[in-house]
């Protein structure tokens, strides 16, 4: 009794410490040389919520006074964080903001769906407020959320804020102490896997790729002090497999990660033979010299689920040969596929901003088109999981989010920059779909250890019918006739 008197007590000594703060800032007129601060109600009441107010009720640098919060948990309305009371859901925002003077919604959940995202975002235009947005997890790992962490949207936080889960321990299990190689590691994911793998301290990190200028920026992003004489980095081409054969003797990797690969779609559509020579005679070569490894990772797209075009068939190809060295070879050898990485270079994304930038028009292919959209560091996260759970032969398939319909990712990019930018439609390009696939039709979405991580067995492909087909026409294995007819 005693205890709940002492914790009773507390309560009620904070919450009118709290009432006497708000009622101090609201009664002694602006602190000279400060700006009034923005009156603001939160969208979600949950722990990020909490932390945030307190700062913004005592950080004295806090520019914003909290005046409201919403949430649609029905068990939530009324409730109190911090002294603020929640006092409605999404469709009371409106209301809420002209009944509190409100000129700013801050929008809290870490992990929403980016459907939710925009559609707070479009109420709260509607209501003639600003819109913000507290970073992500990641983005403020050295210090406790706080008022000054607030910031405006991104195109990024529209697309979705997926909070990925991983098991430290599983991927502890499988990266630290050993020697880990990647190759492409100069390459968007590629360096991403270095700097993620960095952290579970391997016995040593291999970085393998061909562009000199990209292993000498990888290196630098996971030690500012490397060099380029370091052993850490190794110029390659993984098309020569003698040389691919040599790093493998000499370096002897225990676990690889194959992130090397041509990926601009339209470009592979006009030059099918260098997607072959990379994408599947490269990673037949890495798969060659990988004779003692106790982990292979195959780095694939969904593109190479019923595929239609160069791209999804080299990468098909390429899952379905790792898939046939699962049978020959003592370790694990697995493919995980995901979908278009937001901030990779070529990406969409950055195409649209490059395109507003320069004043338009933006490009769309279809008002229907949709993709599945990720982030580098969420791509590779469950990369990296995948590995640690996956099954020899498996093609494990990451699904952070929803698809996202294109020209709504394109609307906002251009809402965001304040530019008038028209928007125009192309037509689908060869080779490409109009909404993104995940799965294979005779693929089941099964998804036994991880939420987002489903996982589907690859029919294996001989490596000798590659090389018999490379050998008398390259070309010819990119189209879905030949490679459906000579490779099944």
């Amino acid at each position: 009794m005693r205890r709940q008197r002492d914790t009773r007590s507390e309560n009620l000594l904070y919450a009118l410490s709290v009432r006497y703060e708000r009622w101090r800032r609201e009664h002694s007129g602006p602190v000279a040389g400060r700006e009034p601060r923005t009156r603001a109600v939160l969208f979600g009441a949950g722990s990020a919520a909490s932390t945030l107010l307190h700062s913004m009720i005592f950080d004295p640098r806090s520019r914003f006074e909290p005046v409201g919060v919403l949430d649609d948990d029905p068990e939530r309305q009324g409730e109190r964080l911090a002294g603020i009371a929640v006092v409605g859901t999404r469709a009371d925002l409106a209301a809420v903001v002209e009944r509190t003077r409100a000129a700013a919604v801050i929008f809290t959940i870490g992990n929403a769906e980016g459907s939710l995202v925009r559609e707070i975002r479009a109420r709260a235009l509607a209501a003639g407020v600003r819109f913000l947005v507290v970073p992500e997890t990641s983005e403020v790992l050295d210090h406790e959320l706080g008022a000054l962490d607030i910031r405006e949207v991104r195109i990024t936080d529209l697309v979705g804020r997926h909070r990925i889960t991983i098991d430290p321990e599983a991927v502890g299990g499988i990266l630290s102490g050993k020697r880990v190689l990647v190759t492409g590691a100069g390459g968007e994911i590629g360096s991403e896997l270095c700097r993620q793998i960095h952290r579970f301290e391997p016995a040593e990190l291999i970085m393998v790729d061909h562009d000199e200028r990209a292993l000498q920026a990888v290196l630098l992003s996971v030690d500012p002090r490397g060099e380029m004489h370091d052993p850490s980095v190794v110029l390659a081409d993984v098309r020569d497999a003698g040389r691919v054969r040599e790093i493998f003797r000499t370096r002897e990797p225990e676990v690889v990660f194959h992130a090397a690969a041509l990926q601009h779609q339209p470009l592979l559509e006009r030059h099918p033979d260098e997607a072959v020579k990379t994408n599947v005679l490269g990673t037949l070569a890495v798969l060659e010299a990988a004779e003692n490894v106790d982990l292979f990772v195959n780095v694939s797209t969904a593109k190479a689920a019923d595929p239609v075009g160069v791209l999804g068939y080299t990468k098909r190809i390429a899952e379905r040969l790792t898939a046939s060295f699962a049978g020959r070879r003592d370790g694990t050898f697995v493919s995980v596929r995901f979908g278009n990485v937001v901030g990779r270079s070529g990406s969409l994304l950055a195409t649209f901003a490059a395109q507003i930038a320069d004043g338009g028009p933006v490009t769309v292919t279809h008002p229907e088109a949709t993709r599945y959209l990720t982030t580098t560091q969420e791509a590779v996260q469950l990369v990296i999981q995948a590995a640690a759970i996956g099954r020899s032969g498996e093609a494990l398939v990451v699904k952070p989010g929803d698809p996202v319909r294109i020209a709504e990712v394109a609307r906002d990019m251009v809402d965001l920059s304040g530019e008038p930018v028209d928007i125009v439609f192309s037509g689908l390009r060869p080779g490409e779909k109009l909404g993104e696939t995940l799965f294979g039709a005779d693929e089941a979405d099964r998804r036994p250890h991880h939420p987002l991580i489903a996982q589907v067995p690859v029919p294996p492909l001989d490596p000798s019918r590659v090389r018999d087909l490379a050998a008398n026409d390259l070309a010819e294995l990119c189209a879905p006739p030949s490679f459906e007819s000579r490779a099944a």
